[in-house]
């Protein structure tokens, strides 16, 4: 039996980041990683036959990898900002339009004029852009600190009126206040439904602990395209992790988890690995189910990811707008705010929506590395396409056809703002098929592994520890477990995955803490 310091079951991002921090510190460390290559769901490949492009097939953007881990573990990866944010298209009057969104605020308010007719939506959107920048500043550099008690991250927010808007009341509240036009509304209320299947004003706050994680990346929101696709980030962790002395064994499942709080074991198909602590990079439930123990049920994932590679990009019915601009940034498909409670109500009763709402982007544009030069040359593009409100309950009775019939209902509300059909503009791959792809909250859990296809791993948390945040005492916080918010009912058995404390989207933060807690930092 092999013996190690550490065993980290899964070779997603943050089970490398957790991997180059502990062999950096001279500890003994194995990742042990299912499938037969490292990544998780932040890879690149190359999707269509016979096409030189490398696609980010499953994560595509990055905002909430903190540079402190770039800069700790020396990674050779970089990121670009988009010149635009957000364009958003419409038919008002009966004449096509749109709301351009870009990182020039003169074009910006110009944009919102045409748009709404006044300055007002947009002297709006500055205030409460600006709410949103004073919380990321605050709040991010925390992800990577000991997990703060509810009353010491608000005392950091240090603002009343955001506070009760990002954290204490539905988030549709605050959206509704501050913007009266429903397309602006929309806009603003999809960081709050990606990946997450809730609406504007659920008691829950689901929406808001996602808009939040959506809005604070970096302390700025800013989502950025990676250098070389999502699989640049990920080799260049693998290779990090290496360098310092790490053993990472592909093709290598974990089967079970045996641990008495001091020592474990670990059984895979590769052998039986002692350590002194476990790394867990994957869900909660697959941790009980190692575990031997009762798993609680998979958190629903709601998503429909849909890749394409384009010959050119579409001419679009509003004229004003370019393509290279209005594809540059977050394209957004039936997100009015009306439009995404009525997709919520009809997927939530079991229906596909009659109007799907999804958001669009061309990497490309940004990044054309991951094309072939000779792609990049005849003007070939790539889209990604992410679809709401796609519940994995809505295909479990017939998976194939309801993904079809979804996809077709998706692309044709794409279709409407366009001046030509999406599948004009489709490339052929080398067996002359279109080169698209469409990939179910099912298709997800089968691939990589996510329970229910949720790529968050379970529901997401505020980045606080839970009390009532007035006196809470340290005996709740004893523990580096805990005091990083990795910590599970075993004392030596961690999760360094989206499921732990600050977990979600592509970060390296739960690694990070992980090996933080490890460390005893």
């Amino acid at each position: 039996m092999a013996t190690y310091d550490a065993v980290i079951v899964g070779g997603g991002h943050n089970g490398l980041v957790a991997a180059a921090y502990l062999a950096r510190a001279g500890r003994r460390v194995v990742v042990l990683e299912r499938l037969g290559r490292t990544g998780g769901a932040a890879v690149s490949t190359r999707l269509f036959p016979g096409v030189d492009a490398r696609v980010s097939a499953y994560s595509y953007l990055v905002s909430l990898l903190p540079s402190k881990i770039v800069t700790d573990l020396g990674l050779r990866f970089a990121v670009r900002k988009r010149a635009v944010a957000s364009y958003s298209p419409a038919v008002r009057a009966g004449r096509p339009t749109g709301l351009l969104v870009e990182r020039d605020p003169v074009r910006t308010r110009e944009s919102f004029a045409r748009f709404t007719g006044s300055d007002k939506e947009y002297d709006s959107w500055q205030r409460f852009q600006g709410m949103l920048g004073q919380v990321a500043e605050r709040v991010f550099p925390t992800l990577t600190e000991p997990l703060p008690t509810r009353g010491e991250l608000r005392a950091r927010v240090d603002d009343p009126a955001a506070w009760e808007a990002l954290f204490e009341r539905p988030i549709g509240e605050a959206i509704e206040a501050a913007f009266e036009d429903d397309l602006v509304r929309g806009t603003v209320l999809t960081d709050a439904l990606v990946g997450t299947f809730t609406h504007a004003h659920d008691p829950s706050l689901r929406q808001n602990r996602c808009f939040l994680y959506h809005v604070i990346g970096g302390g700025t929101g800013d989502w950025d395209v990676p250098v070389g696709g999502m699989g640049a980030l990920t080799d260049a962790l693998a290779d990090a992790a290496r360098a310092a002395g790490a053993d990472i064994r592909t093709a290598c499942e974990v089967t079970g988890i045996a641990t008495d709080g001091r020592t474990a074991e670990v059984t895979s198909t590769g052998g039986t690995f002692a350590a002194r602590h476990v790394l867990v990079n994957a869900a909660p439930h697959e941790l009980a189910r190692l575990l031997g123990e009762q798993a609680p049920p998979p958190s629903e994932g709601s998503q429909l990811k849909v890749n394409m590679l384009l010959r050119r990009l579409p001419r679009l019915r509003d004229s004003a707008v370019e393509p290279r601009a209005a594809f540059a940034g977050t394209f957004h498909i039936s997100e009015g705010y009306e439009e995404l409670e009525t997709a919520y109500r009809q997927a939530d009763a079991g229906r596909i929506p009659s109007a799907p709402p999804s958001e669009i982007y061309c990497h490309s544009l940004t990044d054309p590395s991951i094309l072939g030069p000779e792609l990049a040359r005849e003007g070939y593009h790539t889209l990604t396409l992410f679809g709401l409100h796609a519940p994995a309950r809505l295909f479990t009775a017939d998976h194939g056809t309801t993904r079809e019939q979804l996809l077709r209902a998706t692309l044709d509300q794409l279709d409407s703002h366009l001046a030509e059909p999406i599948a004009d503009c489709l490339a052929l791959d080398s067996d002359g098929r279109p080169c698209l792809e469409a990939k179910s909250p099912l298709d997800v859990e089968r691939e990589i592994g996510l329970p229910g296809g949720n790529i968050f791993h379970t529901a997401l948390d505020f980045p606080y520890a839970e009390g009532s945040g007035e006196g809470e005492g340290e005996s709740e916080r004893e523990g580096a477990a805990a005091r990083w918010g990795v910590g599970t009912a075993h004392a030596n058995v961690l999760l360094c995955g989206s499921g732990a404390a600050r977990g979600g989207g592509v970060s390296g933060i739960p690694g990070h803490n992980a090996a933080m807690a490890v460390l005893g930092r």
